[in-house]
Parts: structure tokens; sequence; C-alpha cells
């Protein structure tokens, strides 16, 4: 049973730009090797509930390892008996619209 979790995670106190501290995030997701997509504003990754916020700690603990305070926000749908919704949710939709929509 999969879960779809979207998630955001960034220091506080670091300057304008985090985009150096979200890389190293990025990088522990890719290496996860579960399915995701990053959006501006967050991202997506689809496993089972332990292992999706296993790397949510992992994400957590690599920015607290030189950040004093840390800002998570965190959105779960879950699905009793589904997977591979990371890509059918949008596809489903797009069908619907007989079309594809804009990335």
């Amino acid at each position: 049973m999969a879960a779809l979790v979207e998630f955001s995670i960034w220091p506080l106190g670091q300057g304008e730009s985090v985009g150096a501290h979200v890389a190293r995030s990025l990088e522990i997701i890719d290496d996860s090797g579960l399915p995701y997509r990053t959006n501006p504003m967050g991202t997506v990754v689809e496993g089972e509930w332990p292992e999706v916020f296993g790397l949510i700690q992992k994400c957590f603990e690599r920015m607290s390892a030189d950040c004093d305070r840390v800002t998570c926000t965190i959105k779960v749908d879950w699905r009793k008996g589904h997977a591979g919704r990371l890509t059918s949710k949008t596809a489903s939709v797009e069908q619907r619209l007989g079309r594809t929509l804009r990335q």
C-alpha cells in the first residue's frame, strides 16, 4: 500500500537562497530509488509509509547537521491497495481533459 507524500524542507537563517541545502535533499531522494517528482515548491515521493518517512528523516538529519533551524511541510495521500499513483493520478486528469497538461 503506497503513500504519496509531498514534502518541502528548508533551513531558516541561511540567507535568501537555500538552493544548495535543498539540492542535498534531492540527492538523498534520488539515491533512495523511490519514484518521485520535484516541483518548484516541493517533492512528491511514492512508497510504503516507513520508507517514505525514513527518507524524510534522512533529509532532515542532513539539513539539521549544519542548520540550527529547519522547516518542513508534509502532505500525505495514502490509499489502501493502490500503487503507481505518482503518474496515474495525472494521467487520469489528462484523460478526462483529452489533452496533456503542461509541465
